[in-house]
């Protein structure tokens, strides 16, 4: 009895440095590993419309991908989690600068647009600035099939979108975001973060 109550206390002194330097080790590979992330995730494009002047700086994770519509600048990020990936959308409209249309009147055009997409849900409007200039900014939802094909399993999509319209002296400029639902909190993080750098002409 006396031999293993003197073992005890031999055993562990000797393992205690050892677990002290796995868990050191531990920690730091998991602060190297989120300073990477975060290096990662912070860099960004630089794009410019060569029509419109209109500048901005997108996440370097997103890449470019064609349209079916004439925009300007169409992103995705390839990592959501989703059959539908985020994306965003850069669109500009020449306006007529003798008679340019209200936020509200351009609002009003969109929403009747979007009324084409599967179960579009209009949520809410407010008004907003982009680099010091007037906007209103719009909310909505719809569903999306995006893998339609015969004898392929692929659920319906809730995508919630979050549009940006913008007037100039003669160009009006939306700046649109579409995430599946559950990814939206994060995307539109990012997107305000694309906001923020963006420069009107």
């Amino acid at each position: 009895m006396i031999a293993n109550s003197n073992q005890g206390p031999i055993y562990r002194l000797r393992t205690a440095p050892k677990d002290i330097g796995v868990v050191l080790i531990l920690a730091t590979a998991l602060v190297l590993g989120w300073l990477l992330y975060q290096q990662t995730t912070s860099r960004t494009i630089a794009f410019t419309d060569a029509v419109s002047g209109v500048s901005l700086s997108y996440p370097a994770t997103w890449i470019g991908v064609d349209s079916l519509q004439d925009v300007a600048l169409k992103v995705q990020d390839p990592t959501a989690d989703s059959a539908f990936k985020t994306s965003f959308v850069l669109e500009t409209r020449p306006l007529d600068p003798a008679s340019p249309p209200t936020l509200q009147t351009l609002l009003d055009r969109r929403v009747e647009e979007r009324g084409q997409l599967t179960a579009y849900h209009f949520i809410t409007e407010r008004e907003a600035t982009v680099d010091g200039a007037r906007a209103i900014v719009s909310d909505y939802a719809y569903v999306v099939q995006p893998i339609d094909e015969p004898r392929r399993v692929a659920l319906p999509v809730v995508v919630q979108a979050r549009e940006y319209i913008v007037v100039a002296t003669d160009s009006s400029y939306y700046f649109t975001l579409a995430a599946p639902e559950h990814e939206f909190a994060d995307a539109n993080r990012r997107f305000e973060e694309l906001l923020r750098s963006v420069r009107l002409p």
